[in-house]
């Protein structure tokens, strides 16, 4: 018998989403067991550290989360000896537990730190100061006496400034330090500088650089980094004498595609050197790939589940662990040995069977700015079908950022709509990461209009092929994704609801309100201010609410600081003033993304339910 599309009966509550795929952050091998930092969300988002071994070595209330430029990241690591060192959310205090006793901290109270590492028994982290005027950030190593547990002066700076710095690597002897910096007017994947610097105080050198990310030191005289002078991330090498380049940076098996991302977060490894001279390297053109590159420049493609936004955590001698999603399986941690192809799931990594999740199609349209990029999940049901001749509803998914990307991968959170006969686009709008330089910078100075262009056109290109009803497409999008939907809504004509996850409507307060990370990003965005204002307002979704004209559903978490409330709050009332039927949600104790399980789960059912009373179908929570 015939079921509409979105009625269908599904194996996925919203209960499922939120306890499926574990959220990974970060690994290592620990003697001879895994480690890795792991989000609960039945615990409010707080993020332990498990072990291989089935134990929790960070036991409520501790949470290993770092706030340094907001989004974090590299809030953990542990020493061969199993003592764990990591960033407390509450205080962001550095503190050790040492295996049997309680964690002691290692620094004061007051800065913030993230980015943590151990090398050569020290502990190097990034510090944030935003007591200072400017603010202040450094690269800095952290005594492990606690002789820094009660004065700031205890840790050592060893390079600073008011712009922003991120992985930090010491050289095998301990004597040079290298870093990755750029400066506060400027995002990292615009222009970032490697830095190589002495100890002792004695000479440094700024590399010649891109956007350099992610250096690691294969030998006193050799170092690695990323870069993408050419237009695509890939693997650099430098010869050194002491902080002196011998040679130019040479291209280590250049490819057409991306050994690394937009540096949101400080945890993120894109390749790891090994011991033997070979290089596993993630390798990104749409979807991922880990590929190992031998010291030849020879390559060959690692056969793992993971291939979307994968991170290179950890390597042991021939075993390296990856930590991201699939495309036939859910999020998760996987060890692979690169020498027998042995691959071992240790957390998640869950194989959605493909009746009900298949692998999503990569598809590209025609729009007026160049190719658009998508991935396509078709709705997909083994036992339910629609009648004949009906076309499904569809969600456009719109990413963050902007310079973020979507990867293709399986979920049970895509699954909670495709299996209902609701089917999914993930756009990578221009503007993405994941295609190159040029795709990356088509957004420049045109967010709010190129963005848009590229998801009407996507929308329009699918409908064309007869995969989607053209007249039941909704749009959803989170923070910079829920900014290019209300813009969206505003210029109308395709979308019949836009689900807005704490968007931006107003650019001008945005710019004012806005943390230090992000503070000119809207000057390559959209333009510099003052000289800009009236494009700063012709483009905010507050100024023309009027013109939206469909449903919206706005949702919004109270204690965000990237998108502050008042955002979605001045959206709503303008909606509100307008006669538009809207919805406005608001989930206490949750910030920049929704962590808590009751809030992942009351915002997807809302969502259904909003898309049923929208398209006319009645939806089986």
């Amino acid at each position: 018998m015939a079921t509409p599309y979105g009625s269908w009966s599904s194996p996925f509550s919203a209960a499922d989403v939120a306890a499926s795929a574990p959220r990974i952050d970060g690994a290592l091998f620990v003697g001879d067991e895994f480690w890795w930092g792991e989000s609960v969300p039945a615990e409010g988002g707080r993020v332990t550290v498990r072990s291989s071994s089935g134990r929790e070595l960070l036991p409520a209330p501790w949470n290993a989360r770092s706030r340094v430029h907001e989004y974090g990241g590299g809030a953990w690591t542990a020493d061969a000896d199993g003592a764990l060192y990591f960033v407390d959310a509450g205080d962001q205090r550095v503190r050790r537990l040492a295996p049997g006793a309680e964690p002691e901290p290692l620094t004061a109270a007051g800065p913030r730190y993230g980015g943590l590492s151990l090398q050569g028994g020290r502990l190097l982290a990034v510090r944030e100061d935003l007591r200072s005027d400017p603010h202040m950030r450094a690269i800095v190593e952290i005594p492990l006496d606690g002789a820094a547990a009660a004065d700031d002066d205890g840790v050592r700076v060893l390079g600073q400034g008011p712009g922003f710095f991120a992985h930090p690597a010491l050289s095998p002897d301990g004597s040079r330090i290298a870093w990755v910096g750029w400066s506060a007017e400027r995002m990292p994947w615009e222009h970032a500088t490697l830095t190589i610097c002495a100890l002792d105080g004695g000479a440094r050198v700024d590399v010649p650089t891109k956007a350099a990310l992610q250096p690691e030191w294969v030998s006193e005289s050799e170092l690695l980094f990323a870069d993408d002078p050419g237009g695509r991330w890939g693997l650099h090498r430098i010869a050194l004498d002491g902080t002196s380049l011998r040679s130019a940076p040479e291209p280590v098996a250049p490819a057409d595609a991306d050994t690394g991302y937009g540096l949101w977060v400080l945890g993120n490894r894109w390749y790891r050197p090994l011991p033997d001279g070979r290089i596993v390297a993630v390798r990104t053109n749409g979807r991922d790939e880990v590929v190992v590159i031998d010291p030849d420049g020879g390559v060959r493609r690692l056969d793992v589940p993971a291939d979307a936004h994968v991170s290179v955590d950890d390597v042991s001698g021939s075993r390296v662990l990856l930590s991201g999603g699939g495309s036939g399986a859910e999020a998760g941690l996987w060890c692979a040995d690169i020498d027998s192809g042995e691959v071992i799931v240790v957390r998640g990594g869950r194989v959605l069977d493909a009746e009900w999740m298949p692998p999503a199609r990569a598809v590209s349209f025609d729009g007026p700015n160049g190719p658009v990029h998508a991935f396509d999940y078709a709705p997909a049901h083994p036992d339910a079908s629609a009648a004949a001749g009906e076309l499904p509803p569809y969600i456009v998914l719109v990413h963050g950022g902007p310079t973020a990307h979507a990867s293709g991968a399986a979920s049970a959170a895509i699954a909670f709509y495709t299996s209902r006969g609701i089917g999914v686009l993930d756009v990578n709008y221009g503007g993405s990461t994941g295609y190159g330089r040029a795709y990356r910078e088509r957004l420049n100075g045109v967010w709010g209009v190129a963005d848009v262009d590229d998801v009407l056109a996507a929308a329009r290109g699918l409908a064309g092929t007869g995969a989607a009803d053209l007249r039941r497409i909704a749009i959803r999008g989170g923070s910079a994704g829920g900014w290019t939907v209300l813009c969206a809504l505003v210029r109308g004509g395709v979308f019949a609801a836009g689900i807005s996850r704490y968007g931006i409507g107003d650019l001008r307060t945005l710019a004012e309100d806005t943390h230090d990370f992000e503070k000119h990003y809207l000057g390559g965005l959209i333009g510099a201010l003052p000289e800009a204002e009236q494009v700063y307002i012709d483009r905010s979704p507050l100024t023309h609410a009027e013109r939206i004209d469909v449903p919206v559903l706005l949702m919004q978490g109270a204690d965000d600081l990237v998108v502050p409330p008042s955002q979605s709050e001045a959206i709503s009332e303008a909606l509100a003033s307008h006669g538009v039927p809207h919805e406005y949600v608001i989930y206490p104790g949750e910030g920049h993304g929704f962590r808590k399980t009751e809030t992942i789960v009351d915002s997807l059912e809302r969502e259904l339910t909003f898309l049923g009373r929208v398209f006319g179908f009645e939806p089986q929570l």
